[in-house]
């Protein structure tokens, strides 16, 4: 099916034609046919970057009442860099439609400028949850109008925790308006939304429910856990060319991942809560314009990021929800092409791998964490390739010529070589020259997790630390904490015992005092840590009393 055969109007075609579309992605195939005549309903179940934007952008406009200038479309989604996107695509499907006005309302950026375009007159309005719900509650946005409302990426607006504001958004819109919902996932929140908003709607599926896009090869590497960043640098080394996005689990994680990588000669920038929205910009500026090439992020701050050609997707750490795997995963394979999602996990994390692959319908490879020689006869040929690709301006460098034979009259052809190999490829063979193997002896299938067993407790020492649930951590936020801080094995932690506020765990009798010395005045994620010996942890502080703390 072409776009020729969807019934658009003239204006939204000729569009359509200059940006280069021909052929409809699966989405739009499904979904655009059936909400065509503006009286029907739809769930959309589709990865980002499958399409979506047009799949219910164009028949939006296709039914505008453009005399009227007052809201009729209203497009929700969670991220302001998602709105901003979502809005730049409507207005272009929509440079020929005459006196079209698309209005973008998010928060981070001065409400006055908005309120002004709505005022002006406005058809479409793309906005984030809270600065919507903020304008309606003012009364600047017109509601009796609204017939169509889209809840784009619902499924990440509802994990963000946007379900109240969702309710209350569409409890005051229009009983005759239609309502599509798109979501890559459809948890159950999503559900409610649907059971309680939309009338009969439609379902259309791209893949199995829940998960990624099929064109996205999976592969798990296990690692030590002290030997996790030195494995993030050989994933990257092993691939010249890769334009990637980190994926951390923290904000502070998120830092010192991009600066270890910057320092340590990648090009390379975080992408976390802390920017500011000037900031933000700047970053994803550069990265889409490909003059960065590893983006690091938390995956609250990629959400609706739409990148095209993101070659590999790389989680620094497992993903607590399976969901969180569907999203990060979706960031690279966008438009039908392929692409690589890599996941580092240590011995104690590796069991759940099967879990993730039961509730997400993928299966992943039990890769190999490359070594020294093969990572440096990667580099080299890719050297090479570029240096055979280079254009060269026979013209321009004709004067320079002479010189340059006159110089280099005494060296063959084989030194020559060498001599080129080595002033450009000395790095990586005086870094990998030694290098040992990163992989660890384990595999998901055939060991058990460490955590259920336990050392002999003649053989431990248990500590105390004031860290717990509320603290969103868990057993490997532990294992990489002590590891990284105190530079012992994972094998040589014990139980892990998480309790509400605090929590407890083993390290070998032989490597408790280096534990002690090690997190004295250790931090994790920014905060201060008070560890001890458990029996002489006392009474801890009641909730009232350690939340007082927190805002101190």
């Amino acid at each position: 099916m072409k776009f020729d055969d969807l019934g658009l109007n003239p204006e939204l075609l000729k569009a359509v034609q200059s940006l280069g579309f021909s052929e409809l992605t699966p989405i739009q195939k499904a979904a655009i046919p059936k909400i065509m005549d503006g009286k029907t309903d739809l769930i959309g179940l589709a990865q980002t970057g499958t399409g979506k934007t047009a799949a219910f952008g164009l028949p939006m406009l296709h039914l505008m009442d453009i005399k009227p200038p007052v809201p009729q479309g209203l497009v929700i989604c969670p991220t302001r860099e998602l709105c901003l996107q979502i809005t730049g695509d409507l207005i272009r499907y929509a440079c020929f439609l005459e006196n079209i006005r698309i209005a973008a309302v998010y928060g981070g950026a001065g409400m006055a400028e908005q309120i002004r375009k709505i005022r002006q007159g406005t058809h479409i309005i793309v906005a984030t949850p809270g600065r919507l719900l903020d304008l309606m509650n003012r009364g600047i946005i017109p509601l009796d109008h609204i017939r169509f409302v889209v809840l784009d990426e619902a499924d990440e607006m509802l994990s963000m925790g946007f379900y109240e504001d969702i309710n209350e958004i569409l409890k005051r819109l229009p009983e005759s308006r239609r309502t599509w919902l798109f979501s890559a996932t459809m948890p159950d929140s999503a559900a409610r939304i649907a059971q309680d908003y939309m009338r009969n709607p439609v379902k259309v599926t791209m893949g199995r429910r829940n998960t990624g896009a099929e064109n996205i090869r999976h592969t798990c590497y296990v690692i030590r856990e002290k030997d996790r960043y030195a494995a993030l640098k050989r994933l990257i080394d092993f691939e010249p060319g890769i334009y990637g996005l980190i994926f951390c689990r923290t904000r502070e994680e998120t830092r010192t991942v991009a600066e270890k990588l910057v320092r340590d000669g990648y090009n390379a920038e975080a992408l976390h809560g802390d920017l500011s929205q000037e900031q933000r910009n700047h970053v994803m500026r550069k990265y889409r314009e490909r003059n960065l090439q590893l983006l690091v992020a938390t995956d609250v701050a990629a959400r609706g990021i739409d990148v095209e050609n993101i070659s590999h997707v790389i989680h620094f750490n497992l993903p607590d929800e399976a969901d969180r795997y569907t999203h990060r995963s979706g960031r690279t394979a966008r438009a039908g092409k392929s692409g690589l999602s890599l996941m580092l996990v240590n011995t104690r994390e590796a069991p759940r791998i099967q879990e993730l692959e039961r509730r997400t319908g993928v299966r992943f490879e039990i890769g190999k964490i490359p070594q020294g020689p093969e990572i440096c006869e990667k580099q080299l040929l890719a050297m090479i390739e570029k240096m055979k690709a280079a254009r060269v301006n026979h013209n321009e460098i004709a004067p320079y010529l002479p010189s340059a034979y006159q110089a280099l009259a005494g060296f063959s052809k084989e030194d020559l070589i060498e001599r080129f190999v080595s002033g450009e490829f000395n790095r990586f063979l005086t870094y990998y020259r030694d290098a040992e193997d990163l992989n660890a002896r384990r595999t998901p299938a055939t060991k058990p997790e460490k955590s259920a067993r336990r050392m002999p407790a003649r053989d431990v020492k248990k500590f105390f630390i004031n860290i717990g649930r509320l603290d969103n951590i868990n057993e490997g936020t532990i294992v990489r904490w002590v590891c990284e801080e105190t530079g012992i094995r994972s094998d040589k932690i014990g139980q892990i015992d998480i309790r509400r506020e605090f929590s407890f765990f083993d390290v070998e009798i032989g490597v408790a005092q280096k534990v002690v010395k090690a997190l004295k005045h250790a931090r994790l994620d920014g905060r201060a840590v008070d560890i001890r010996p458990a029996e002489t942890a006392g009474p801890r502080p009641t909730g009232k009393e350690r939340r007082s703390k927190r805002r101190d």
